[in-house]
């Protein structure tokens, strides 16, 4: 279906809603543009050689072009998809020479399993997502939901700040999941400020097994991302940090986004830059 004849019921203008989305995609993208190119610059002013970042590269350009091939998302989107990525990689190969934390260097699996979790969410229950008028587009997910959603980790992963990236991947997984399994599943949602009951897919309401699924996945992303036991305490500072955030995004939405001055992009910016900024704090 195309995009200008979709049905529109949010709470916010539409007009306002992309106003926003352009405003944080240009910010950000312009961020990620020059996190993404600042490692090579540095290499070049202190003459050193660019092969590693071959293999950062080649494998960034795959991972968004299995991205596109699989219709995740638009060719847009796979685009900041394939900077996202290589950011990682990038700060994976400095992690891994220059970190003291063995566990730094398992960003981009972290990254994967992310993928995978919120591809597989997406599709459980399609049928009925659709029939219910929930469902997310065929097209895939856009650009600036992926900035949305991946940007402040990667950003955080450039800083060195490897907690927060972790938090921030965990909160996007959370939140994906937790809202995907909950609308296939069905059950009684709830808002998170007044636990009055609401229509599944009410901004700000939650369910019981979609909120399990989702601290269950953000689960999966820290375990896959701080795998080495001498950091535990950090794990679970950072599985909190995201479980934190997966509920403020709930607040934000029974608020802020109920009463249409924010929309979703936003809400997901904000959230998982609050995970990533306890995490960092908590660690």
């Amino acid at each position: 279906m195309d995009h200008e004849l979709e049905r529109w019921d949010k709470a916010i203008l539409k007009t306002r809603d992309q106003a926003q989305s352009r405003a944080l995609l240009w910010v950000m993208g312009t961020l990620l543009v020059l996190s993404a190119l600042a490692p090579p610059f540095a290499a070049l002013k202190l003459g050193l050689p660019l092969w590693p970042l071959a293999t950062p590269l080649i494998f960034s350009a795959g991972f968004a072009l299995l991205v596109s091939a699989l219709r995740a998302a638009t060719p847009a989107a796979a685009t900041v998809g394939f900077l996202i990525c290589f950011i990682l990689a990038q700060s994976g190969e400095v992690w891994t020479r220059f970190s003291i934390d063995p566990a730094s260097r398992h960003a981009l699996l972290a990254l994967i399993a992310l993928f995978v979790l919120t591809f597989a969410a997406t599709k459980f229950g399609r049928r009925r997502k659709e029939a219910r008028g929930l469902s997310e587009a065929r097209r895939g997910r856009q650009a600036s939901q992926i900035v949305a959603n991946l940007g402040i980790a990667a950003l955080f992963a450039a800083a060195g700040r490897y907690n927060g990236c972790i938090a921030a991947l965990a909160e996007a997984a959370a939140d994906t999941v937790s809202s995907e399994i909950g609308q296939a599943i069905g059950g009684e949602a709830r808002l998170l400020t007044t636990l009055r009951s609401v229509p599944a897919g009410t901004d700000g309401g939650i369910t019981a097994t979609g909120t399990l699924a989702g601290l269950a996945a953000a689960g999966v992303i820290v375990t896959i991302g701080m795998p080495n036991h001498a950091f535990r305490s950090n794990a679970i500072a950072v599985w909190l940090s995201s479980c934190a955030g997966l509920f403020f995004d709930s607040l934000l939405g029974a608020t802020v986004e109920r009463r249409g001055w924010i929309g979703n992009d936003l809400v997901n910016f904000t959230s998982t830059l609050f995970a990533a900024v306890v995490a960092t704090v908590l660690s």
